[in-house]
């Protein structure tokens, strides 16, 4: 008689890519409104723009121009909010896995020890939220990594954990 195998790993949808395995943390949902602020800011600077357009030449393109910008920042900001919602990461034994997308699903896995170097940085408006991001460089430029709206605490705590594993594993940081 043969002993019983260990229990095979679970199947895993190539098209579903999120493991459901692994304990996600989600970023702030103060990144919804820091991205609702950084797009109306933009949406009045192309409408202030396409205003004076409108005065010197008083074409009825611009109104129209003028109704597709607000209707696309309407629609963009619907769908930021479901997509900050989507931002996700596991920190695992061997490696950092970071979620995000909606229509086009994103799943990187950067293994500690390829890690060179993590960045945190917090632009004007991410640190009047108290937020930060955090950026993972590894040698290859397409395998970088980044995870937006962390509170702070956790942006360095993260930072410090990463660079302990990959110093740890002697290949990275």
């Amino acid at each position: 008689m043969t002993e019983p195998s260990a229990a095979a790993p679970a199947h895993t949808d190539p098209l579903e890519p999120w493991p459901e395995t692994v304990t996600w943390r989600p970023v702030s949902r103060s990144l919804i409104t820091v991205e609702l602020i950084n797009r109306a800011i933009w949406v009045v600077l192309v409408l202030a723009g396409l205003t004076v357009g409108w005065l010197l030449t008083d074409h009825w393109g611009w109104p129209a121009a003028m109704a597709a910008v607000l209707l696309f920042a309407a629609w963009r900001s619907a769908v930021t909010v479901r997509a900050v919602k989507a931002w996700g990461y596991a920190e695992r034994d061997n490696d950092l896995l970071v979620r995000h997308g909606l229509v086009i699903r994103r799943l990187s896995i950067v293994p500690y020890a390829r890690m060179q170097f993590v960045d945190v940085t917090a632009g004007p408006l991410e640190r009047a939220f108290k937020l930060a991001t955090v950026q993972l460089h590894t040698a290859a430029a397409a395998s970088d990594a980044r995870i937006p709206g962390l509170p702070p605490e956790e942006a360095s705590r993260l930072r410090d954990r990463l660079t302990a594993l990959g110093e740890d594993r002697a290949e990275g940081l």
